[in-house]
């Protein structure tokens, strides 16, 4: 399953009726880019591959912007669920499939957003599904001096030409 389908879904789901850049816009205030592999002109590329499949309709406006609005249909809707449930219930090696899970979470009930990742964790097991030869991770750095409620002050680095 692409990334790039369900953030894409999602975000014009959340706006009824959104031209590229407005779901483009969407995506970066998600910080998509942080998580996901989408490159930006594979935005595009989804929403004109979504309207041939038939998953969103197309309104060219007729502006000079040549600006096309994008919106849902019924069989689009069923879709972003299905890819909503299955990234948030299966356990797989792809981050960027579980974080835009994540995103979209407020979109399901609350019954099936507790549930679904539950679900998750019971397929999970340390190295992958059904799986026990993976590495541990390692001990995490003490690279922090002092931590309160207010937050973290790190270490002060030694004068350059001293050791700690």
């Amino acid at each position: 399953m692409s990334a790039t389908r369900l953030p894409v879904l999602g975000a014009v789901r959340g706006f009824g009726t959104a031209h590229g850049y407005a779901v483009r816009g969407e995506l970066v205030s998600w910080g998509a880019e942080e998580w996901a592999d989408i490159k930006w002109g594979s935005v595009y590329h989804a929403l004109r591959q979504l309207t041939k499949e038939g998953l969103l309709t197309a309104t060219e406006l007729g502006d000079p912007t040549g600006r096309v609005d994008y919106e849902f249909t019924e069989q689009g809707a069923v879709e972003f669920f299905h890819l909503l449930r299955r990234a948030l219930r299966r356990f797989e090696h792809r981050p960027d499939l579980w974080m835009a899970g994540l995103a979209l979470l407020p979109a399901l009930p609350r019954a099936e957003a507790i549930e679904l990742p539950r679900q998750r964790v019971n397929n999970w097991s340390p190295a992958g599904p059904r799986s026990s030869s993976r590495p541990r991770p390692g001990p995490i750095p003490d690279t922090w001096g002092s931590c309160s409620t207010s937050g973290c002050i790190p270490r002060a680095a030694p004068p350059s030409g001293r050791a700690a």
